[in-house]
């Protein structure tokens, strides 16, 4: 058996949301909508594109698929315009003990992508996106993670920064750690249910190795 640890991916490992901030802007003015605010977009991260988009052109939902269609092309082609890894989250990899694995709403192919730019990719055993499994919270994504790598519930943990990553963890029955720099709030990880929150990716080195 191996001991698993499972990683969101933004704003957890990485913080992208400039690349999502242009990416949705350039949907919007493709379909005639007005520009979001950095402040906009950074709220409706993490539920994968099509939630994303469907937030963005609310409440013009008639103009959602050829929004998806202009974000697609143009994200994919410039994910790492900014997209960097967080500080310290190279060498938290490096120094792993445990097996690895991303498990996102976002694309797959986007985020294996970005992962790939970053010279992170080959760290991880599997990287599940939003179109891989079904999205978070449901769990199926991360139960197929643990059973490709022969990880129990008892032997795996999952670091996110969402109430939708802690409402997957608790469905699959694993250990939980959120970190404090992503994109929910200390407070809004509280309300979830959090009880362990990292404040560094130093803090998270005793979970992963």
């Amino acid at each position: 058996m191996a001991r698993l640890a499972v990683f969101d991916l933004d704003g957890t490992l990485v913080d992208s949301i400039d690349d999502l901030h242009a990416s949705v802007n350039h949907a919007l003015a493709a379909v005639g909508l007005p520009a979001r605010t950095r402040e906009e977009v950074h709220g409706f991260v993490g539920e994968g594109a099509r939630v994303l988009l469907a937030k963005a052109v609310a409440p013009r939902d008639d103009l959602l698929e050829p929004a998806l269609a202009a974000w697609r092309p143009y994200y994919e082609a410039h994910c790492l315009d900014r997209t960097r890894s967080y500080p310290g989250i190279t060498a938290l990899l490096a120094g792993a003990s445990r097996v690895l694995a991303v498990h996102t709403n976002k694309p797959g192919v986007m985020a294996r992508k970005i992962l790939a730019g970053l010279d992170l990719l080959p760290r991880f055993a599997a990287v599940v996106g939003g179109d891989d499994a079904p999205r978070k919270p449901d769990p199926a994504g991360l139960l197929d993670i643990m059973a490709r790598v022969g990880a129990t519930a008892a032997e795996t943990v999952f670091v996110g920064d969402s109430r939708h990553d802690v409402e997957t963890a608790r469905a699959a029955g694993v250990e939980m750690v959120a970190v404090s720099w992503g994109l929910s709030t200390r407070a809004e990880l509280v309300r979830a249910g959090v009880k362990v929150i990292a404040d560094s990716p130093a803090e998270l080195a005793r979970w992963v190795a």
